[in-house]
């Protein structure tokens, strides 16, 4: 069996060197040291395939768990690893599979298959884990626990028959390796890269197809073809959100109860949030545009109110600003730009005090981005608290913006009713918007432009490559501007 030492799919898609994968177990090796831990075995549990109800179907096709990805780039399921901080040396433990595997899911890679795959310095068998962590008397294993400040869940803790012969730390790991991944090396950047080009591709394929008529199911399906099909990727990073007219003004939707299932109408702005997913890493990239190819006055309003967020942040980001302070800035602009526009009125800074921004952009401005869309690190001890002011609390992170971060930046703009009635019925709220003109865009949907950014040394680096003035989208779902992205 020929045994490749990248991961990749072939012709037209990126090849991940496995040295990424023994660089990130470098850099944590390195770190632990540094904080005083040396003679302990870093233990991590891979993912395992999760069945369908009471079947032999899994839910969906099998991807690894992410910190377990980060460390060893391994595929397969059911896999452990191990880190030795004294020497570096790399451990894999692989399930000893039957004999009858193989008829129906193909040749089994003995030992040498696996360290020769993924670049270990050694393989064993699961059933030999207590026997071969004996035999390195460490310390204490090293095992992740802690809960993911976006999700609300708790890692998996490694666990296997037989660990309790050996001293377990689990509050060591968690903040130290979610930390570690905060930061991105240049062999991640390059596959963060591809998967936003991949996806980039993808969008403005959509972009082309997409006309009154056609379901959003339908475009969700163009891009999901297009980044499989070219670029490799077999998976999306987060359930595809293709909302058309109204359903723009749905945060989260493509959900099971609303699975992008709405059919385009002449007039609708759609608001498409879709990102690929290569070997792991994420794109989320967000596009808003009229279905037929054309702004109105009032969509053209809200999209370029929209886009003068988004690139001021894009314009003020890098090393040393706040994340908040970034937040802060894009909803001013925002609102400073409706109320140019005559749906606001009244004093600004006065909006702000009130946390007027809010309605119309219930989230944060963005997330941090890598193996996970909303990637871990954001509320890690030492780092600044989650704020409590109305919209600033919706905020996945509020770090200081630092050199190696990847980051998402995703002003949006939205009516939606809940919140119109809110600001209507509140005197507070409602000294400051003009009523004939909000109700104006009850229905209108929403307006978010999300792009995948790099904080470097001097400032934002944009991977993003899709049209984003009124003037570019015109003109591209015209079928213009070929050689332009």
């Amino acid at each position: 069996m020929s045994i490749k030492n990248t991961l990749n799919l072939g012709d037209n898609t990126h090849s991940v060197p496995l040295e990424l994968f023994a660089l990130n177990r470098r850099r944590l090796v390195d770190r632990l040291r540094s904080v005083g831990v040396e003679k302990c075995l870093v233990l991590l549990q891979g993912g395992d395939e999760v069945p369908f109800n009471d079947t032999d179907v899994t839910v969906n096709v099998f991807r690894q768990e992410s910190y377990f990805m980060w460390a060893f780039g391994v595929l397969e399921p059911g896999v452990y690893g191990t880190v030795d901080i004294s020497t570096g040396k790399s451990t894999l433990f692989i399930p000893r599979l039957p004999e009858s595997y193989a008829i129906w899911m193909g040749p089994l890679l003995t030992l040498q298959d696996f360290k020769n795959k993924y670049q270990v310095d050694e393989c064993f068998y699961l059933d030999e884990i207590v026997q071969k962590i004996q035999e390195k008397q460490p310390d204490q294993l090293l095992t992740l626990k802690g809960i993911n400040s976006d999700s609300g869940f708790e890692a998996v803790e490694a666990k296997f028959d037989g660990i309790d012969k050996f001293k377990v730390n689990n509050t060591i790991l968690f903040n130290e390796i979610a930390e570690l991944r905060v930061f991105k090396t240049n062999l991640e950047l390059e596959v963060l890269r591809y998967v936003a080009k991949a996806s980039s591709e993808a969008h403005r394929k959509v972009m082309r197809y997409v006309k009154p008529g056609r379901s959003e199911y339908q475009c969700e399906s163009q891009f999901m073809n297009h980044c499989y099909a070219e670029r490799g990727c077999r998976h999306v990073s987060y359930t595809c959100i293709c909302g058309a007219g109204q359903n723009g003004a749905i945060l989260h939707y493509g959900h099971a109860a609303a699975p992008n299932d709405a059919f385009i109408k002449d007039g609708d702005m759609c608001l498409f949030d879709m990102g690929g997913n290569y070997f792991g890493y994420a794109a989320d990239i967000t596009c808003s545009y009229p279905a037929n190819g054309k702004f109105t006055a009032d969509q053209k309003l809200i999209y370029e109110a929209v886009l003068k967020a988004n690139k001021a942040v894009q314009g003020a980001a890098k090393p040393g600003v706040s994340w908040v302070d970034m937040h802060l800035l894009s909803s001013r602009t925002l609102l400073e730009a409706l109320k140019t526009g005559g749906i606001l009125k009244g004093d600004v800074d006065e909006m702000m005090k009130h946390s007027l921004g809010y309605y119309f952009q219930p989230h944060g401005l963005g997330h941090l981005l890598g193996l996970d869309v909303h990637d871990v690190g954001g509320y890690l001890p030492g780092q600044p608290e989650r704020p409590s002011q109305t919209g600033i609390n919706k905020l996945r992170f509020a770090r200081i913006l630092q050199k190696g971060m990847f980051v998402t930046i995703e002003p949006g703009c939205y009516f939606i009713d809940p919140l119109l009635d809110q600001i209507l019925a509140d005197s507070k709220l409602s000294q400051f918007v003009v009523p004939e003109v909000l109700n104006r865009f009850r229905g209108f949907g929403g307006v978010r432009i999300e792009d995948d950014v790099y904080i470097g040394e001097n400032g934002v680096e944009d991977y993003t490559r899709v049209p984003r003035t009124v003037e570019e989208i015109e003109r591209w779902m015209a079928g213009l501007d070929d050689d332009k992205y």
